[in-house]
């Protein structure tokens, strides 16, 4: 049947065709919609979950493929870091079941800390990639991408970035899905455990091995040449599209594809390049590709001039567009814009759009109660990976350090064994089972002074609202016990956990004032819903007589229900939750209204 879906949702669908038997994954822009759409779809036999972190997600699919059975992980490519683990390990041991690896790239970046290539992770962990360049094609490679893992027992990674994930296609797809029929696991302690000298063994087949997944990716259907011309154009993954796009039917061109990065298709390559004399490298993120293209110059003494990255002709920044590959091409070809190329140059700029914190996000008080107990003191904020890592923006200020999942809460401890500041870790409940957890532990055992600070509005916000431990429910559809994250904190050994609503300012100023009069790890759960799952109705208004036009609820919350209209300070209604906590701030009382949730 033809489904008209966005990239993610060729991929889930693709691995449901393929039989797959267990998907696993954590959420992460632009990966997130991989696990939903299957969940949207019949998947009888399947099991489907959102992990508590990537590396979890990756060990129990490991599991899965150890018995047989064929098992999908999804994650971004930050996310790959967590996995990497148990990931660089999976490729020494081996699978039985196809084992496949969705890491989705981020070039921009987008929504990420940083632009890293899965590429490079494919080539250090010798594992097999696929990359493709549309969602039609993603369908198909997440198919032959089991099919290779089970060939030469490896994981396999498959690399889409964001325009293949978020762009829509029809699909041809199949009209029912069956999961794939498995043996179970059968006991060998010399394959499935690992040992420094199974690791020695291994690591001389999986280079030999790859020589010959090397030659099989020459003959790949989605390796590809067209044109004879002397100059040629390689690329890879949604670049292809692009060039493909511009080229059009030009014939000053011959236009090579690569679609398996690696191990790298050499004879493929060798062949796609003869009488070739120029080369334009045109592909997203690092200079892979152009890397092995001069190797592969090199080993077959070609006489050929390449260009690309490395020597500056094209950026190593950013994503590639229809733009930018015009522009690469017309100075490669030494001519006009391509004909068939889109022509926008006459259309306006975009406006941009700075991210903020949604009017109502229980965040915006949370950070504004904490930084009116700490007036007038020292206090480092380190921060987390979320929506909260908006606090940073003016007026609130109130991120300092932000680098990664979890980094938070031990920083705050770095800083609190280095400074007299008082130390505050920001995290958000999904965050703090993913990856804050050990360091509160760390915190306790080392004895650390800071106020942890956990965020909690009951979901995976940023992402999309994914369930997570804390919400009771998982992706199965079942209804499962909460896991109280203050329990956990006294578990650990926090003496001093308070919950509070961060919407009271008073109730939430006076916690942290008291906290910081502690020594040790202390906590505070900010707890209330994330305004875009929990919908009050009740509006907060202005009183204009009685305001002074201050402005004090404009310049200290930043919220973008406030605005100015004629000089005056306005509610705009169509964006106040009526959560009150302009009303708390304005010094004469004018704000009025109430949340009624």
């Amino acid at each position: 049947m033809k489904e008209y879906v966005m990239g993610n949702g060729a991929i889930a669908l693709g691995a449901l065709a393929s039989g797959v038997n267990l998907v696993a994954g954590y959420p992460g822009t632009p990966s997130s919609e991989i696990i939903e759409t299957v969940s949207k779809y019949p998947h009888d036999g399947v099991h489907l979950e959102w992990s508590v972190n990537e590396k979890a997600a990756l060990e129990v699919a490991a599991a899965a493929a150890y018995s047989g059975a064929r098992a999908l992980v999804t994650m971004k490519q930050v996310g790959l870091n967590v996995a990497s683990d148990p990931l660089m390990s999976l490729a020494y041991v081996g699978v039985k079941g196809g084992l496949v690896v969705v890491s989705a790239d981020d070039p921009g970046p987008i929504s990420s800390q940083t632009e890293q290539d899965t590429r490079r992770f494919a080539d250090l962990g010798r594992i097999p990639v696929f990359d493709p360049s549309t969602p039609e094609e993603a369908y198909e490679m997440i198919r032959d991408a089991f099919e290779y893992s089970e060939k030469y027992h490896t994981p396999v990674i498959l690399r889409p970035t964001t325009r293949v994930c978020h762009a829509y296609a029809s699909i041809e797809a199949a009209d029912s899905y069956s999961p794939k029929e498995y043996e179970g696991f059968v006991k060998d302690s010399n394959k499935w455990v690992i040992f420094p000298r199974i690791s020695y063994m291994n690591h001389g087949m999986i280079e030999e091995r790859n020589v010959k997944i090397g030659q099989d990716f020459s003959k790949y259907r989605f390796n590809t040449v067209t044109g004879d011309a002397a100059k040629a154009v390689v690329t890879s993954g949604v670049s292809f599209s692009y060039v493909r796009e511009c080229i059009g039917t030009r014939q000053d061109v011959r236009l090579i594809r690569v679609a398996t990065a690696f191990p790298f298709p050499e004879d493929f390559m060798a062949e796609a390049l003869d009488n070739v004399s120029d080369i334009l490298c045109i592909e997203e993120l690092s200079p892979y590709i152009e890397e092995q293209i001069l190797k592969v110059a090199g080993r077959r003494k070609l006489n050929v001039n390449v260009y690309g990255k490395l020597d500056g002709t094209v950026p190593h920044n950013g994503e590639m567009s229809i733009e930018l590959v015009s522009e690469l091409l017309g100075k490669f070809l030494h001519t006009a814009l391509p004909k068939n190329c889109i022509d926008i140059s006459d259309m306006p700029e975009l406006p941009q759009r700075p991210s903020v914190l949604c009017a109502g996000c229980p965040h915006r008080a949370s950070f504004y109660a904490v930084k009116k107990a700490m007036a007038g003191q020292k206090a480092y904020y380190c921060g987390d990976i979320g929506c909260y890592t908006l606090g940073n923006a003016l007026p609130l200020d109130m991120v300092d350090t932000c680098l990664c999942m979890g980094a938070g809460i031990t920083m705050a401890q770095g800083f609190s064994h280095t400074s007299d500041a008082v130390c505050f870790a920001f995290v958000g409940d999904s965050t703090f089972f993913a990856s804050g957890m050990t360091g509160v532990v760390n915190a306790v055992y080392n004895e650390a002074d800071m106020i942890l600070c956990v965020l909690d509005n009951s979901t995976t916000a940023m992402t999309g609202h994914q369930p997570h431990p804390g919400t009771g429910r998982n992706m199965m559809g079942d209804i499962v016990d909460k896991i109280d994250i203050a329990a956990i904190l006294r578990g650990i050994g926090v003496k001093s956990v308070v919950t509070v609503n961060p919407l009271d300012l008073e109730q939430s100023v006076d916690a942290v004032r008291q906290a910081a009069a502690l020594k040790g790890v202390k906590a505070i759960i900010f707890k209330s819903p994330c305004i875009a799952i929990s919908k009050p109705q009740g509006k907060c208004t202005v009183d204009t007589d009685k305001c002074i036009n201050c402005k004090k609820c404009i310049s200290e919350i930043g919220c973008p229900a406030l605005i100015t209209l004629e000089g005056h300070v306005m509610i705009d209604a169509n964006l106040c939750t009526g959560c009150t906590l302009c009303s708390q701030i304005c010094p004469v009382s004018a704000i009025g209204g109430k949340c009624d949730e």
